[in-house]
């Protein structure tokens, strides 16, 4: 293509991106944006606190309890084959299983909830 229709491509889709754009003003057009995140966090708080405890730190439990099972059978399962116990992996997900199990006691004081 010809540099001056690529040119005139680029002018016309810059000149429709600024006709699509919206400006937003924060906390009624005075510019605190600073405030109006700490109102937004205020608000939501405890919503993000009770969807994490009830949904994601049980999910999390879940997967990693499933995988530490998983990775347990299978050390069983290499060591009838091979004779070798093979520790680390099984210790591993245990001990990230007892982080997540533990972690909505102390993880809310970390964060300031």
């Amino acid at each position: 293509m010809k540099p001056k229709k690529l040119i005139r491509i680029f002018a016309i889709l810059m000149a429709a991106a600024s006709l699509c754009c919206v400006p937003a003003f924060a906390a009624g057009g005075s510019g605190d944006v600073s405030g109006a995140i700490q109102q937004t966090w205020t608000a939501a708080s405890g919503q993000v606190k009770t969807v994490v405890d009830t949904v994601v730190f049980p999910a999390l439990d879940m997967i990693l309890a499933i995988a530490f099972f998983i990775k347990v059978g299978s050390a069983y399962f290499d060591y009838r084959q091979r004779g070798q116990f093979e520790w680390t992996p099984p210790a591993i997900l245990l001990v990230c299983l007892i982080f997540c199990l533990t972690a909505p006691s102390y993880i809310w004081g970390i964060i300031g909830m």
